[in-house]
């Protein structure tokens, strides 16, 4: 991003004035806080799961599972959609994820601030647990996949907005989006079967849709409702998408199987 801007044309530098021009695109020179607590409260849940016999029931209880969202179920459990976000399946999976908030999180966080980053996660956290309920329903998950593809999703629509070079973040998602394909198509050279070899490799696809997806919808409102006299306006749309996001788990999943 340092060499985007090193390298932009007057027409970037012009759109960037006019984004950081808004006071909630204040470029802020603290720290990244809220990043730095998402990977330190992700880090603790890690870390006291390594406990014996404590890791079983912690993922048992925070993992996702869109079985724990039905009636018949007899234990409704909803929390599970955005701590899904908090457990992970061992230590590559978790160090990797949290680097990836890291290196968006420190230049993505100072633009929007904290709340409204803290608000992005959560709501991507959100997005993805439903296209899982949606598109792979009794599949347990882990992860903060969801929640990382929707910083993707809304790095893409608001550098987009501020006129910065968005090729190389698309390149980005889109490997990141294609690799289990890619991974599930060379297992199944041998076998024939691409869904099992996909189901096999063990990362949700679902999730990185729906993250990346709801976090392009969050980025949308942001880039669109900048002025201080439409906060109301963007408080009132993303309260709208998360409600949309809540209800669409009403839909039968086997609509979308």
């Amino acid at each position: 991003m340092a060499q985007q801007r090193a390298s932009q044309t007057p027409a970037q530098k012009k759109a960037q004035r006019r984004w950081a021009s808004r006071p909630m695109a204040i470029v802020s020179s603290d720290r990244p806080r809220v990043t730095l607590a998402i990977i330190a409260v992700t880090g603790l849940v890690y870390v006291i799961g390594l406990i014996p016999g404590v890791g079983p029931l912690l993922t048992n209880l925070l993992a996702f599972n869109s079985v724990y969202l039905l009636p018949q179920a007899g234990l409704i459990q909803p929390w599970r959609l955005l701590t899904v976000a908090l457990v992970h399946g061992g230590f590559f999976h978790v160090a990797l994820n949290m680097l990836a908030l890291w290196f968006i999180g420190r230049n993505l966080e100072p633009l929007l601030g904290r709340a409204r980053f803290l608000t992005l996660y959560v709501v991507g956290a959100l997005g993805g647990s439903v296209a899982v309920a949606l598109l792979a329903p009794g599949v347990w998950t882990v992860g903060a996949s969801g929640a990382i593809f929707a910083l993707f999703g809304a790095l893409l629509v608001i550098g987009r907005h501020i006129g910065a070079d968005i090729r190389v973040i698309g390149v980005i998602i889109a490997i990141n989006f294609a690799w289990p394909f890619v991974a599930a198509g060379v297992q199944s050279i041998g076998s024939g079967d691409f869904a099992g070899a996909l189901a096999a490799v063990g990362i949700s696809w679902q999730a990185h849709l729906g993250g990346l997806a709801t976090g392009a919808a969050v980025g949308l409102i942001y880039s669109r409702t900048r002025a201080p006299r439409q906060r109301g306006l963007q408080i009132c749309l993303l309260v709208a998408l998360t409600v949309v996001l809540v209800g669409l788990l009403a839909i039968p999943a086997i609509a979308y199987v």
